[in-house]
């Protein structure tokens, strides 16, 4: 069996090559339907449907490009959106439905809590956040999808829960390791 190690990313175009081989793996309702496709100034990485008519947006980032991404993406995604009623009258077999939305993938090697907070923020509209790893296995090159957990909810307890004070950030008393007397000097 050959040894995999992982590796820095190959140039783009195989990068994404690499990558549109596994996003079925990741994602098999999604149906990849377009690659490099001009969005908002910018290529769009890929463009799937899934049977439910949903578009969705995947765009790839390199190394330390991830809060770049999603800001690019919150732009491509707000480019798209009025747009998908567009292409069905070009593509009317693409199955996609204005109705049922369109959705957003974010792939980068590393997502910083800067740009998981970023993304967070988006409640509801957050996007999906994927790693991929690049890993050489023997002689040739391959790529790995793994999507993140979800944005962890507040571990705190739940806003409405009588009498129990919460923090915007969702912290609870105990992140903040706070004794009796001190909390006692913030009520």
């Amino acid at each position: 069996m050959p040894d995999l190690s992982l590796t820095r990313p190959p140039p783009r175009a195989e990068l994404l090559r690499h990558l549109r081989a596994r996003i079925r793996d990741a994602a098999p309702e999604l149906r990849v339907v377009a690659q490099e496709l001009l969005g908002a100034g910018a290529p769009i990485d890929f463009v799937a449907v899934d049977p439910a008519g949903r578009v969705t947006l995947l765009l790839v980032g390199e190394p330390g490009e991830d809060l770049e991404l999603v800001a690019r993406g919150l732009a491509q995604h707000a480019w798209v959106t009025p747009r998908v009623r567009d292409w069905l009258q070009l593509a009317p077999e693409l199955g996609a439905r204005p109705e049922a939305g369109v959705g957003l993938i974010l792939l980068c090697p590393d997502f910083s809590p800067e740009s998981r907070g970023a993304a967070g923020a988006l409640g509801d509209a957050a996007p999906a956040l994927w790693s991929y790893r690049c890993v050489r296995n023997g002689a040739g090159i391959d790529a790995l999808i793994e999507p993140l957990e979800a944005l962890a909810p507040s571990t705190g307890p739940p806003p409405d829960a009588p009498g129990t004070p919460t923090f915007r950030t969702g912290l609870s008393d105990a992140d903040l390791g706070l004794s009796d007397a001190e909390r006692s000097e913030f009520e």
